[in-house]
């Protein structure tokens, strides 16, 4: 986080509702790399500091040879995720 108030991904680049973005998911014991939309940008009081918070819906893009199971909303930090596309759903506009 550059700026006070802005949520960015480990880049730099700042995190809104409707962006893309790849991000670490875990499956059992292993890491995959996923793709999502970002929901909603919060921050959340974590052990005394301010920790970046997203709720992502994923799009069923990922890697890995087995599929997900459910495409429901969830709860990640942003310490770990990259933009790919900004705005892509157009709700930045509104």
């Amino acid at each position: 986080m550059g700026k006070r108030g802005v949520v960015t991904d480990y880049g730099g680049e700042e995190l809104y509702k409707g962006d893309l973005i790849a991000y670490a998911a875990r499956q059992g014991n292993r890491v995959r790399v996923a793709d999502a939309i970002v929901d909603r940008v919060t921050t959340r009081l974590v052990d005394g500091r301010l920790r970046p918070m997203l709720r992502i819906r994923p799009t069923g893009i990922e890697s890995g040879f087995t599929k997900r199971r459910s495409l429901r909303h969830e709860w990640i930090s942003s310490e770990h995720v990259r933009l790919i596309i900004p705005d892509v759903t157009g709700e930045r506009d509104q």
